[in-house]
């Protein structure tokens, strides 16, 4: 295996690579940027972290001895009320966790709407724009309830957006050029929003606890594979959960941006008409 020592990676871009077993000693990783990194039993001793910031899943990470998971998933349950409704374990829970769902992006998009529309199209620190955001939104409803739960086997729309560490796949769109408008999007999300509402509200106990028929053809999830309906679910909840949290940010610091001049807002709209759960 090669070995790098005393050599200067300042720069380095490291896309798909595998690093399992490798060993890191005495490095600089100042400014690093991490995404969709998966570190799995890893030991890290004898670090300093400052002016970290981190965003991922938690789970048996130890610092110092002390678990942080739980400490962690308990603040941000204290921050947003709402938070601990995305883990329901019965039919209502799940309706319930959908209207939540609902009135919160509700709020968001009627937010959204009072800025200029071509800042709905502009990245935050490399993030997706908002319009990218609604984008993933819908292809994660076609992956986990339309293909994992209905069965459909290619229920993609062209503007459907993959998570970019996804390989291109014969079939998934993945068209990061186009600039469709906020109701294009929406009345994409609309869609496929009320189908999971129709889902959530005739769900029974006996569908809940059953799996679901391995999807044919290409796609996510993976053809050949059979998962539990409520984990499909689940996985749709802390999507919309997360990413609007994750828009809230962004166009927050869009805002501060129109507010300090660098940027024309747009501001004035009336910021009305449809919205998402509309």
């Amino acid at each position: 295996m090669p070995e790098f020592i005393r050599e200067d990676l300042s720069g380095s871009r490291f896309e798909r690579v595998r690093f399992i077993g490798a060993e890191f000693r005495s490095v600089n990783l100042t400014d690093v940027k991490m995404r969709g990194a998966l570190v799995k039993d890893a030991t890290l001793h004898g670090l300093e972290l400052r002016n970290v910031d981190i965003t991922g899943e938690l789970v048996n990470v130890t610092v110092n001895g002390v678990d942080i998971g739980p400490l962690v998933e308990a603040e941000l349950d204290r921050r947003h009320p709402d938070r601990a409704k995305m883990r329901p374990t019965d039919p209502a829970g799940f309706r319930t966790a959908w209207d939540v769902v609902e009135r919160l992006w509700d709020r968001t998009v009627r937010r959204a709407r009072t800025f200029d529309p071509a800042l709905l199209h502009e990245s935050v620190d490399g993030e997706w724009s908002f319009i990218e955001t609604q984008r993933h939104l819908v292809f994660a409803t076609e992956c986990w309830i339309y293909r994992g739960i209905l069965g459909q086997p290619a229920p993609w729309h062209e503007l459907s957006l993959p998570w970019d560490e996804m390989p291109d796949t014969p079939g998934v769109p993945r068209d990061r050029a186009a600039r469709p408008s906020l109701d294009e999007v929406l009345e994409l999300r609309r869609d496929r929003m009320a189908t999971v509402r129709e889902l959530v509200d005739d769900l029974t106990e006996e569908f809940l606890a059953g799996d679901t028929e391995p999807a044919d053809g290409v796609g996510w999830p993976p053809s050949g594979e059979s998962f539990p309906v409520r984990e499909c679910l689940l996985t749709v909840l802390n999507e919309e959960w997360e990413h609007r949290l994750y828009a809230e940010r962004d166009l927050d610091v869009l805002s501060g941006r129109v507010d300090s001049g660098s940027v024309d807002s747009g501001r004035g709209s009336s910021g009305t008409g449809s919205t998402v759960s509309a």
